[in-house]
């Protein structure tokens, strides 16, 4: 077959279907060692033996039945996109569990391939696949691959060709339900009869309707008088139970696992928790002992590179404002940011491993029963966690979450996580108010965000979102041995959104600052008249009650809104003071913080200001995509400023009385 042809990846979460997909494309999505990785679907298209093939990612499932977003937007692409062929990547270390899938994508109607992937683990697990009988057994064909070490690819390829050169002779099994179950779905067939329905769809759509699936039910316009999911589910159970022992064999198989061994003390009752916080001591340890080291290092170039671009300046007799821009509106903003590149990468790096050796998964079964008192499952402290990187994927992540209720409650208490972007905010002034203690003091931070998400989860309990919470159904991965291709495409990844942001968003944010702080409307005058100043002079009044009523701590939370390194860019450009990171420049920094009246204790009321306050610009879009409204996006904007105010509030006061 030469020309164009559409191809789904369809599997469980952890099949490694988003890796089969980067090895195929070139693309470096993000994968990971736990389910919700992929939460949309994602495409790239190939050229193979004078074919075009679009592939296409869809989130990972373990049913086609509309209860999640995913299951719903997977299901939805298949029967309105038609795909040529549907890939189903299987994880030959699971293969039992992964074939119920298999059976419903069968029942579809459409091509159907199973990618047996894994099969190096289930080998070295000592499973023996009988692949020509699981393909006779299914009437599909069966291909293995090892999608990590790029095996078996041009095995799929061709198979995919030939099952797309050859659709039109796609007949697939048929599954006996018993006679009143297989009565009542050859009445509904003949409801269909006259709708434009392909023949190898027509029985799926039958199932579905005696299934009592609503949402199929109303597309078809029939008022349906049975359910029988249950029984429906059974039945495929009963089906892979009779033949699989005819496939697969272990003959070394263990009573208990690795997994199982390490899962007894990692999620034990009274130790899963305390590991847990280690765990993250770790991380805020990692990212600052060895980030700082190389961002003193860093810093050498920074230094140097400010200093060649003023001598050059200089001697072309450039304008004082220019120098004064690039200088210190450019290099100051933007450097000031980029100075902080290494304990991002370090805190990405250590969140990395966590996730790809399995560990992360773990945490939401630890938190479960905690949560559950929130009315959420654990399965929320999913996105919660991811939060500690970025609040948008984290977010989107949500869409893991079957029940609505907490979906939207999610969704509203992850941006208090502390994002990625504010750990700039927490290594300025720890290393200028608290030095020697700076790991304790992000750790309180990111504590403290946890607390406070919990503490509001409880209220939206009480109010927004009343009822029964959903039980936690996840699966639990085999550890293994993180993959250092996988982690610092991660990191790479990360650090590089970083380097595009500090050249982008950073980078115009700085020259407004820069703009607002020499000129008003008079024209170009003293930063304390600036237009700047002014603005922070109007809100200020707002933070004294937090200990930090100065127009300067005002002006950089404002700024914060379009991202949250903006506030420490924004200091650099408001003190001229680029390279941060500098011994003599930290000085400087010190005086002048401490001139603007900050104290220890109102350092960290601003530390909490600035991990509990509105989110970005970008968190706030996703918001309203996720929500499909502007009433929650706002309330969002809204409720975050008047919590962070009250939780820094607090804070201050308190402090006041000790300090």
């Amino acid at each position: 077959m030469n020309g164009n042809i559409r191809v789904a990846f369809v599997g469980n979460p952890n099949c490694g279907k988003t890796t089969l997909f980067n090895a195929y494309t070139g693309a470096k999505h993000k994968v990971g060692n736990w389910p919700g990785v992929t939460v949309e679907k994602k495409e790239g298209t190939i050229t193979y033996d004078d074919n075009k093939i679009t592939l296409v990612d869809l989130p990972g499932i373990y049913s086609i039945s509309p209860y999640t977003m995913e299951e719903i937007l997977t299901r939805e692409y298949i029967l309105e996109n038609d795909p040529d062929v549907v890939i189903n990547i299987v994880d030959a270390s699971n293969l039992e569990r992964n074939l119920y899938l298999t059976l419903q994508l069968i029942e579809l109607g459409k091509p159907v391939i199973i990618a047996l992937n894994m099969m190096d683990v289930a080998r070295n697990r000592g499973f023996i696949i009988d692949i020509s009988k699981l393909s006779k057994q299914l009437n599909v064909p069966v291909v293995e691959v090892v999608a990590t070490k790029k095996t078996g690819l041009d095995d799929l390829l061709k198979m995919i060709i030939h099952t797309a050169g050859n659709k039109k002779d796609y007949e697939p099994i048929k599954l006996d339900y018993g006679n009143k179950i297989e009565e009542d779905i050859d009445k509904v067939e003949k409801k269909l009869s006259g709708q434009d329905i392909d023949h190898n769809t027509v029985r799926w759509y039958g199932l579905k309707v005696v299934e009592d699936d609503r949402e199929i039910c109303n597309k078809l316009n029939i008022k349906n008088e049975f359910n029988y999911e249950e029984e429906i589910a059974k039945r495929k159970y009963d089906y892979i139970t009779d033949f699989i022992n005819n496939i697969l064999t272990n003959p070394y198989e263990e009573d208990e696992t690795f997994s199982d061994r390490v899962d007894k003390i990692v999620t034990n009752k009274w130790a899963g928790l305390p590991i847990f916080i280690s765990m993250m001591l770790l991380v805020f340890a990692f990212t600052f002992k060895v980030g700082n080291f190389l961002a003193e290092l860093l810093n050498i170039g920074f230094q140097g590179f400010s200093n060649v671009i003023t001598s050059l300046l200089t001697s072309i007799d450039a304008a004082d404002w220019l120098i004064s821009l690039i200088v210190d509106g450019i290099i100051g903003g933007v450097g000031g940011i980029l100075i902080f590149l290494p304990n991002i990468a370090c805190l990405f790096l250590a969140i990395s491993i966590l996730e790809d050796s399995g560990y992360m998964s773990r945490v939401a079964l630890i938190m479960d029963k905690f949560m559950r008192k929130l009315g959420l499952s654990g399965k929320a402290f999913i996105p919660m966690i991811l939060g500690f990187g970025c609040s948008v994927p984290a977010i989107m992540t949500a869409r893991t979450l079957e029940d609505e209720r907490d979906r939207l409650t999610t969704i509203l208490i992850t941006p208090f996580m502390s994002c990625s972007a504010r750990l700039p905010i927490y290594i300025l002034f720890s290393n200028i108010f608290f030095p020697g203690n700076e790991i304790l003091i992000a750790f309180s931070l990111y504590l403290l965000g946890v607390v406070v998400a919990v503490l509001i989860a409880l209220i939206f309990k009480k109010t927004l979102s009343k009822g029964e919470t959903a039980p936690l159904i996840l699966e639990l991965p085999a550890y293994k041995k993180p993959s250092p291709g996988t982690i610092l495409i991660f990191v790479w990844e990360k650090v590089k959104g970083y380097i595009i942001k500090a050249g982008t968003i950073i980078f115009v944010a700085s020259i407004v600052i820069w703009f607002l702080l020499e000129f008003n409307l008079s024209g170009k005058t003293d930063i304390t008249t600036s237009m700047g100043a002014s603005i922070g002079q109007v809100i200020a009044p707002v933070f004294k009650p937090l200990g930090f009523g100065n127009w300067q701590g005002a002006l950089s939370l404002i700024a914060g809104i379009m991202g949250k390194e903006i506030v420490v860019s924004t200091m650099t450009v408001i003190y001229g003071l680029g390279d941060v990171a500098s011994d003599g420049n930290m000085l400087q920094m010190s005086t002048k913080l401490i001139a603007a009246g900050f104290t220890s204790l109102s350092a960290y009321s601003f530390m909490v200001f600035s991990l509990l306050y509105t989110p970005c610009v970008a968190t706030l879009g996703v918001i309203k995509k996720e929500t499909n409204s502007w009433k929650w996006t706002i309330f969002s904007f809204v409720y975050q400023l008047v919590v962070a105010w009250i939780v820094a509030m607090i804070v201050y006061q308190i402090g006041s009385m000790f300090i």
